[in-house]
C-alpha cells in the first residue's frame, strides 16, 4: 500500500525549495508547477499543492487552513539513529523550518519541527532494547 499526505501550500516553489533542503526526493513524474510530490521512503509521499489546486480536489475549500493554523495532524516517522534525528531537524530549520520539543524517552529519541506553511512533523529513533535479562 503507498501513503499519499496531500498538503495545501501558499507557494509550491518555496514548499519545494523546503523539502529539498530535507534531502527528501522530489518525483518529477507526479510534480507541476502546481504540485510537488516528495518521496519520504518508497511507497510513502508528501503531496504539497497550491491551495487553489488543493482547493478543487473533492470539495476541501472549508479545510485549507494556512501557516498559522495548528496543525490537524503530526507526521511521525522512524530514522535509523539519533543523528539522523538532529541532521533532519538541523536542515529543517536551516530551509526556515520552526524547531520545536525534543523528547529523550527511555524507549525513544524524538524531536519536532514544522514546515514554513505549518505542518508538523515528528522524526524519531527507537532506542534499541537495553534489558540484557534473558
Amino acid at each position: 500500500m503507498s501513503l499519499f499526505i496531500t498538503c495545501p501550500v501558499d507557494s509550491v516553489d518555496r514548499a519545494t525549495a523546503f523539502y529539498t533542503a530535507l534531502g527528501w526526493t522530489l518525483n518529477p513524474e507526479m510534480s507541476d508547477h502546481n504540485v510537488s510530490c516528495f518521496a519520504i521512503t518508497p511507497g510513502q509521499y508528501v503531496m504539497l499543492g497550491s491551495r487553489e489546486m488543493y482547493a478543487g480536489v473533492g470539495g476541501t475549500e472549508d479545510l485549507i487552513g494556512g501557516p498559522k493554523t495548528p496543525s490537524k495532524v503530526t507526521v511521525s516517522f522512524d530514522l535509523d539513529s539519533r543523528e539522523a534525528v538532529d541532521e533532519l531537524v538541523a536542515r529543517a530549520g536551516d530551509a526556515g523550518g520552526r524547531i520545536g520539543d525534543t523528547d529523550d524517552y527511555p524507549f525513544m529519541y524524538q524531536r519536532q519541527f514544522d514546515d514554513p506553511d505549518g505542518y508538523h512533523y515528528s522524526p524519531f529513533w527507537m532506542k534499541p532494547d537495553t534489558d540484557s535479562t534473558t
